[in-house]
């Protein structure tokens, strides 16, 4: 990376989806970050922010959090500020949780999904969950760096079969690189 690159600095991720149809019940996702330690990326979450929780510091924090995909533009809106995150910390793994109550659902079910990845008005990345259909979450971005280097983003969808305590807690295990 050269000194006019400064890598990611504040992200913002973003899903909709259209609300379920007419007597079936709310379909609800939710975005959640997971931060990991530079001596232990890839073992268990440092935090993790979900809805109705942001980060100790304040970097990572959900702007907006619908349950049934009611509301206008886009849905979910989380954001992260990387450049503003502690130098303890070396990676940061974003998701999408289908919430399975009331009803047992997978991305197949979800009327129009849309994941839209920005900073600034830079599109960085955008899916429609097209390529896990049978899964209950997805990671949807990676930010990585080395030491306090700057932060490199690691686009990609993809999919758990777990339920979202399950998904949080064991999201980053895997290399997703």
């Amino acid at each position: 990376m050269n000194a006019i690159n400064k890598g990611s600095r504040k992200v913002e991720i973003s899903v909709k989806w259209d609300p379920s149809p007419s007597g079936q019940p709310p379909t609800d996702l939710d975005v959640v970050a997971a931060t990991y330690l530079a001596g232990d990326p890839h073992g268990d979450p440092a935090y993790v922010v979900h809805f109705d929780s942001r980060s100790p510091d304040g970097t990572i924090y959900l702007n907006r959090d619908s349950k049934d995909g009611k509301g206008f533009g886009w849905d979910e809106v989380l954001t992260v500020e990387l450049d503003r995150l502690d130098a303890k910390y070396a990676r940061v793994l974003v998701g999408v949780v289908i919430q399975q109550r009331p009803a047992q659902r997978t991305f197949v079910s979800v009327v129009n999904p849309a994941l839209r990845i920005r900073e600034g008005y830079t599109e960085l990345a955008e899916d429609d969950f097209g390529g896990v259909l049978g899964a209950t979450a997805a990671t949807v971005a990676e930010f990585v760096r080395d030491g306090a280097g700057p932060w490199e983003f690691r686009p990609g969808v993809h999919g758990f079969e777990d339920d979202p305590a399950t998904f949080t807690a064991t999201m980053g295990h895997a290399d997703l690189a």
